[in-house]
C-alpha cells in the first residue's frame, strides 16, 4: 500500500485538521503531512469559520483523494478494518459513528465562543450562555458512551473514531479552563495524554501566532 498525504492547516487553529490527522495516526496509516500557508485566503476564512466548505483536511491514498473528516474515517476503517477505529459490535458501531455525526453536523456556538486555540489559557474565562446548552450536551455524551463501556476512551481501552471528532473540544475545555465533572475531566486528561495528542500540542506551541489578533474578535 502505497504512502499517503494528508494536507492540513495550522495545528494552533485547526480543528477539523486534528480530527483527520488523528484519524490517520489511530489508523496506523503511514503518511505524509502537507500544510496549508496559514496566509493563504481559503485557509483563513476556513479558520475563522467563514468558509463554506471545509477545504481540510484532504487525504490522497493510492489514486484516492478524500475530504471531509468523516469520509476520511469511513475510508480509513473500509481500507484499514483492522485498524479500530469503529467499534466491533454493531449496536455501539451505530452509537460511534452517531456522537461522531453529532460533533461533525453540530455545536455551532461551542466553536463560536470557544474557538480551538491550543497553547492560549484564559482562566476565569466566562462562557456565554449560548453555549453552555452545547457544553452540557457534549458531558452528557461522554458520560453515555463511558457507562455503556469500560473507558478510559469513549467506545473502551483504545482511542478511535469518536474520540479523534471530540479530541479539539477537549483542548478547548483546557484552553478556556471550563469546569467539568470528575469523569469528563479524566476523559479529557486521558485524550491530551494520548502520545499523538502530546505530539500535536507540542508542534501548535512552536507556531507563529499569525491570526491570534483576529480570533480574538470571537470571544
Amino acid at each position: 500500500m502505497s504512502r499517503a498525504t494528508l494536507t492540513i492547516n495550522s495545528r494552533n487553529y485547526g480543528a477539523w485538521s486534528l480530527r483527520g490527522w488523528l484519524m490517520c495516526r489511530l489508523a496506523g496509516l503511514d503518511f505524509d503531512e502537507e500544510v496549508v500557508d496559514s496566509e493563504d485566503p481559503d485557509a483563513r476564512d476556513e479558520l475563522l469559520l467563514l468558509s463554506p466548505s471545509f477545504l481540510v483536511p484532504r487525504l490522497e491514498h493510492d489514486g484516492v483523494r478524500v475530504w471531509d473528516t468523516l469520509a476520511i474515517a469511513e475510508y480509513l476503517a473500509e481500507t484499514l478494518p483492522r485498524s479500530g477505529l469503529l467499534p466491533e459490535d454493531r449496536v455501539e458501531r451505530a452509537r460511534c459513528r452517531s456522537v461522531s455525526a453529532e460533533m461533525h453536523a453540530g455545536f455551532a456556538h461551542l466553536r463560536s465562543a470557544l474557538p480551538m486555540n491550543v497553547k492560549a489559557r484564559f482562566p476565569g474565562f466566562k462562557v456565554f450562555s449560548g453555549a453552555q446548552p452545547d457544553i452540557d450536551r457534549i458531558l452528557a455524551i461522554w458520560r453515555e458512551c463511558l457507562d455503556a463501556g469500560e473507558g478510559p476512551f469513549l467506545f473502551g481501552g483504545s482511542p478511535g473514531m469518536a474520540d479523534a471528532m471530540y479530541a479539539p473540544v477537549c483542548t478547548r475545555f483546557v484552553t478556556y479552563c471550563v469546569e467539568l465533572d470528575d469523569r469528563s475531566q479524566a476523559y479529557v486528561d486521558t485524550v491530551m495524554a494520548m502520545p499523538e495528542m502530546v505530539e500535536w500540542v507540542a508542534a501548535a506551541e512552536a507556531e507563529p501566532d499569525a491570526l491570534a489578533g483576529e480570533f480574538d474578535v470571537e470571544f
